[in-house]
């Protein structure tokens, strides 16, 4: 998978870390728990690992020594994965190795000594045949995927462009770039089939951001990302793009806003 990360990326997911660590779904990590083994280390490999939001965000919630493994291929993010710092939630041991890895070319050689497959915010940026890839890498073993974007936006105060712009959207989410067509908001459904296709059951969880006053500078950002990518999509929405995001900058900073950004959660195995 080739990837061109925009200027700024890892702000981005600095500023998202909060929102993304209150939607994911705690009662998917008390199953996860219950059929770990207990009688060695625990070894996570986490793909598309970004910073490491999810290990940081999972290590907590799970006790005893573990190993987690991180894949990424960006530099910049893989440095500051590698320095950071886990913790148990019995303080016990957690190391960590990054790796610069194309998370679609692994195989289940690949991922043999884990006891566990995370992701987070991964498959709706993969194609079809990617998802394929990787479920069958990890076909055999617990996994965890979490917030995948499910298509669903809603905005607070209701405004007539909101679904214009929402479709706009999700048809840029499904965009072809570079020969790869991405799945975008299909990708929950096409990974359960995938799963389906090898045996394997998957739990569905939403996992929504539910963003406030208090999450602002997170609305806003997200919200120009989307109109943007509206616009690109459709490009004559231009046209009604800037009175629509004022209006949406003016209720944001008057604590009017609020956003439902829908996501799920999946368990497999």
């Amino acid at each position: 998978m080739t990837t061109s990360l925009p200027p700024g990326f890892a702000d981005w997911l600095r500023l998202r870390e909060p929102a993304d660590a209150a939607a994911r779904r705690v009662e998917l990590v008390d199953t996860v728990r219950d059929g770990l083994p207990a009688d060695r280390p625990l070894v996570v490999h986490d793909l598309g690992s970004g910073t490491g939001s999810m290990a940081r965000w999972l290590a907590p919630r799970l006790p005893g020594p573990q190993h987690w493994v991180l894949h990424e291929r960006d530099r910049e993010l893989l440095a500051l994965a590698r320095a950071g710092r886990l913790t148990a939630a019995d303080g016990a041991d957690v190391t960590l190795t990054a790796l610069d890895s194309d998370v679609t070319r692994l195989t289940g050689a690949d991922l043999a000594d884990a006891h566990l497959v995370t992701a987070s915010a991964l498959l709706d940026m993969l194609t079809a045949e990617e998802v394929e890839r990787v479920v069958a890498a990890c076909t055999g073993r617990r996994t965890l995927f979490a917030l995948t974007v499910s298509g669903a936006a809603e905005l607070t105060p209701a405004d007539p462009l909101d679904a214009e712009f929402a479709a706009a959207f999700n048809a840029h989410q499904r965009r072809t770039v570079h020969g790869r067509t991405l799945l975008g908001p299909d990708a929950v459904a096409a990974t359960v089939a995938a799963f389906s296709r090898h045996g394997v059951e998957v739990a569905v969880r939403c996992s929504p951001w539910r963003l406030g006053p208090e999450q602002a500078p997170l609305a806003v950002q997200w919200l120009t990302g989307w109109i943007e990518a509206a616009v690109a999509q459709q490009p004559h929405l231009a046209r009604a793009a800037g009175t629509y995001h004022e209006r949406r900058l003016d209720e944001a900073a008057a604590g009017r806003l609020e956003v439902v950004l829908h996501h799920a959660d999946l368990l497999a195995g």
